[in-house]
């Protein structure tokens, strides 16, 4: 079974994860038996309602959390391989992540946070220029790059996370709920972005929403209940 999985060809697998925490002297399943595969160049999105799993398994398969059974395999290695600095090392340069809270750092600017993310993913300075005014340029923010989140929109600061995200040239990316903030029109704009992304960087996107209006924007959608991918 191992080997089937490890000569996948989808960017990540997942197979019969559990996840499990303890609370109040006993076990409460999270996570409940969870299959299903993330192909690069394609925006897929979990689905549910709030309680319903969807981050904590995102956050299973970014590495941020490691299932209490079954196995992720990230590029035809299973994650239970590697130890915490080398999921470190993975995360910091093959995956990207969005969260709700847009995570930019107040006194830089738009360029100046982005340009942040290459510095940590040790990306050589000879490529920041570049790769800056590329990823502004993919999130429609080119005539914001000098800007501070303080002069921005949410929709523009989520977009200059998204940037920021994808700078270091992931294979995969990671979002909780991006648009939770947003407007419909931003929601939409920002969504408009995932998709020249996908298209552009030809990297896998899985975000998480309850947002049924961004639906039919993805390529793929599973909707998660009680711990569950439910069929059909």
């Amino acid at each position: 079974m191992e080997e089937g999985l490890g000569q996948t060809h989808a960017l990540l697998d997942v197979r019969g994860v559990r996840k499990t925490f303890a609370a109040g002297g006993r076990d409460v399943t999270v996570l409940d038996g969870i299959d299903l595969r993330l192909e690069a160049g394609r925006l897929t999105m979990l689905k549910g309602r709030s309680g319903s799993g969807k981050t904590t398994l995102l956050n299973v398969l970014g590495g941020l959390d490691r299932p209490t059974e079954g196995d992720v395999w990230f590029r035809g290695r299973p994650y239970r391989e590697w130890n915490d600095k080398q999921l470190t090392l993975v995360r910091r340069r093959e995956i990207g992540f969005i969260f709700q809270t847009f995570a930019l750092l107040p006194l830089l600017t738009a360029w100046e946070n982005v340009e942040l993310s290459l510095r940590m993913a040790g990306v050589p300075r000879s490529e920041w220029r570049e790769r800056v005014a590329h990823c502004l340029d993919l999130v429609n923010l080119s005539k914001r790059a000098l800007h501070r989140p303080s002069e921005m929109s949410g929709g523009e600061q989520q977009r200059v996370a998204i940037a920021k995200a994808i700078a270091h040239r992931p294979h995969l990316l990671l979002a909780d709920e991006p648009t939770a903030e947003l407007d419909s029109q931003m929601a939409a704009r920002m969504i408009e972005a995932f998709r020249r992304i996908v298209e552009t960087e030809g990297i896998a996107i899985c975000m998480t929403t309850h947002d049924s209006t961004l639906w039919e924007a993805a390529d793929v959608v599973y909707q998660m209940v009680d711990g569950r991918i439910a069929e059909g």
